[in-house]
């Protein structure tokens, strides 16, 4: 189903407007997750529904360090739902774009049930990966306050990893492992190829700051 330029612009309008930015969730990554959904979806999926998902999934964003980060994406779907009923979205593909956008989340741990729930996920999760995904993890940490590194073990080889104090934990935390939770197999390829880029860079991180990468610390 071709697209309509209308319904992408009038999306972009709502979101620009309503939704409260963070130096990783910005209409610039809005921009970037559907660019993925489009890289992954195949011919069968709704692509309203996706495009819809793709632009109000965060659009209640709250902070990554608050006690109700879990919440979001069901909050989003709850506002995206009147949105939607004035682009003139019937039930079906309103219930569709709430699933989608509930079930992106991480933190949120709500099984995606649809092919563009799915779809949806994996393309908001390749956005953490990458040369974008580096990039924002560094971000959203110096936004928070965290030390790039431990100094004192830059690689968690005697301490249990914590991304609330360190940016480079939340590799270990989560980034790494983002591409064997993809549910797509174009997601998970485009994921793996983003997830060597990181090693690349990791390993150039490693040797700048003269503590060589531990044996196995990637699959630990």
């Amino acid at each position: 189903m071709a697209i309509s330029a209308d319904l992408h612009d009038a999306l972009r309008s709502l979101v620009a407007t309503r939704m409260v930015t963070d130096p990783a969730h910005d209409l610039a990554h809005l921009d970037r997750v559907w660019v993925n959904v489009q890289a992954i979806a195949g011919p069968g999926a709704d692509r309203d529904v996706l495009l819809a998902a793709s632009y109000l999934h965060d659009l209640v964003n709250l902070p990554k360090n608050a006690p109700d980060r879990h919440t979001a994406s069901r909050r989003s779907a709850e506002a995206a739902e009147p949105l939607l009923r004035e682009l003139g979205f019937d039930a079906m593909r309103i219930a569709a774009t709430r699933h989608a956008i509930v079930a992106h989340s991480f933190s949120a741990g709500i099984p995606p049930e649809t092919e563009e729930a799915r779809i949806l996920r994996d393309a908001d999760r390749l956005d953490a990966l990458g040369a974008i995904g580096i990039a924002r993890n560094f971000s959203v940490s110096g936004s928070l306050g965290r030390a790039l590194y431990d100094p004192a073990d830059p690689f968690c080889e005697h301490r249990a990893p914590d991304d609330t104090l360190y940016s480079l934990d939340h590799w270990r935390v989560k980034l790494l492992a983002l591409p064997q939770g993809m549910l797509t197999t174009k997601g998970r390829v485009l994921a793996e190829a983003r997830i060597a880029l990181m090693l690349r860079f990791l390993d150039d991180f490693a040797a700048e700051i003269g503590t060589p990468l531990p044996v196995g610390w990637i699959q630990a």
